[in-house]
């Protein structure tokens, strides 16, 4: 067994690589010790299964029942919006209601498919999320069916958690009824700015005082959980506009909010708006990370309880099971055009075209677009994301898993010094710089663990930070 010298290693890189990769100590660790986000999310990639053996693969897997009750979850994916962001990166489809009607009869029937397949069925699914796209923008009566065949066909825990993903301009009257009666019991609602012009020139519809009045609307119900997300760096929000934002998030009486970094994608609409000259520059890395620092203290003063490095918990009420699990490798079944998922072992994405999707599932097969084996790293990938989303790491307990893994001990060593954590006696805990700058550093330790325990050096970086 051969131990590798992670310093050595890190020493041996040109300064720009080391400095991408691993950072450096700065006087202001938030500002300085990395230059911009590399990557989207942390992750490893896996091998592709052959498309011809994929749907033999997948029909072994769901016949075989599982031993015990291990976390599981199911994701079903709503690929339509009434417009399109500029930020985002995930449009599919317009809507249509008769191309609406279709898609829902085509989930509902592969919800059908495997309902009673024994790997389904053997264990309590803890969590479904409905996201999209906009799953708001369903109809009352195609919302109504999906739901109810949610409770129909899949093993729901009884403490279950159901998130449907929206946005706020479909928070009305004759679509709240429905949700509420078919147990909806959390509503995760994109915001990203309570400024009319902020939220208006980047694609959101609503006026910021409309905005307020619907989401107290929909916590009156005291149905459901009800959150938003807030976004920072968007052009013109200015860091006054940003507090603004804050006051309003905590002003609406919102059970729980994400705050999310902008990242502005080389290719994106938004990059080119700004281009053109059409659109006020974003924010810049340097900027957000100002924003951050407000947006993570404002909300410490208000006693908001630390969920994820992201997510903040406004009562209990909030749970955020989802996004809670899946940052730690639980199984995730995937239904509808463009879901993604994972169990045992292996990851897909389904079919993101609704043609070839509805296709596939009338002709009764998984619409996978592609089916692949996971990381052979993906017990270590787990561990580490659901930690470090946590804002902590175990590295003594991570090292003890595999003797190849000891010289990471020098990351936790020289990310002290840089200023990104702080040993507490039994495990690292981020300090308000390791949490901006999880994601790199979530990505650096996957990347350390491969070349430690499998032999491949690899760095990603991804045209993430247009901004600069």
């Amino acid at each position: 067994m051969t131990v590798k010298d992670l310093a050595a290693y890190i020493a041996a890189l040109p300064e720009e690589e080391r400095i991408l990769q691993f950072g450096k100590k700065a006087a202001d660790p938030l500002q300085g010790a990395f230059r911009h986000k590399r990557v989207v999310h942390a992750g490893l990639k896996g091998r592709m299964i052959p498309p011809d053996k994929a749907q033999a693969r997948w029909n072994a897997l769901m016949e075989r029942p599982v031993e015990g009750n291990p976390l599981q979850m199911a994701y079903l994916h709503i690929p339509f919006c009434k417009t399109k962001c500029l930020y985002c990166g995930f449009f599919q489809n317009g809507t249509d209601m008769s191309v609406e009607d279709r898609y829902v009869d085509h989930l509902l029937m592969e919800l059908a498919q495997d309902a009673d397949k024994p790997r389904l069925q053997s264990a309590p699914i803890q969590s479904v999320f409905i996201g999209g796209g906009t799953p708001t923008s369903l109809s009352p009566s195609n919302i109504r069916r999906l739901l109810r065949a949610i409770r129909k066909t899949l093993p729901l825990a009884n403490d279950y958690e159901l998130t449907l993903e929206g946005r706020v301009h479909d928070l009305v009257e004759e679509k709240m009824d429905v949700w509420m009666e078919e147990g909806v019991n959390r509503i995760s609602l994109g915001v990203q700015s309570f400024d009319t012009k902020v939220r208006q020139q980047v694609g959101r519809i609503d006026t910021g005082e409309e905005v307020m009045k619907r989401l107290q609307k929909l916590s009156a119900y005291n149905q459901c959980a009800v959150i938003i997300d807030l976004m920072y760096g968007l052009p013109d929000q200015t860091l006054d506009v940003w507090q603004e934002d804050l006051h309003h998030l905590v002003e609406s009486g919102v059970d729980g909010a994400d705050l999310y970094q902008l990242d502005v994608f080389e290719n994106s609409d938004l990059h080119k708006r700004i281009e053109e000259g059409r659109l006020s520059p974003a924010a810049t890395t340097l900027m957000q990370t100002e924003m951050f620092r407000i947006g993570r203290r404002y909300m410490a003063q208000w006693g908001c309880k630390r969920i994820s490095h992201c997510h903040w918990a406004k009562n209990n009420r909030e749970r955020s099971l989802y996004n809670t699990f899946a940052r730690s490798g639980t199984h995730l079944f995937p239904f509808g055009c463009g879901a993604g998922g994972h169990v045992d072992g292996v990851s897909t994405m389904l079919h993101r075209v609704l043609g070839p999707y509805e296709g596939m599932v009338a002709r009764g097969v998984k619409p996978f677009m592609f089916l692949s084996e996971v990381s052979p790293f993906a017990a270590y990938e787990a561990r580490v994301q659901g930690e470090m989303n946590q804002c902590h790491l175990n590295l003594d307990a991570l090292m003890a898993l595999d003797p190849r893994l000891v010289s990471l001990s020098h990351l936790g060593d020289l990310w002290e010094e840089y200023g990104l954590w702080h040993f507490n006696g039994i495990q690292y805990d981020l300090t308000e710089a390791g949490e901006f700058w999880v994601v790199n550093m979530t990505q650096t330790l996957l990347e350390c663990i491969q070349w430690l325990l499998g032999g491949e050096k690899i760095m990603n970086h991804a045209p993430v930070a247009a901004q600069g």
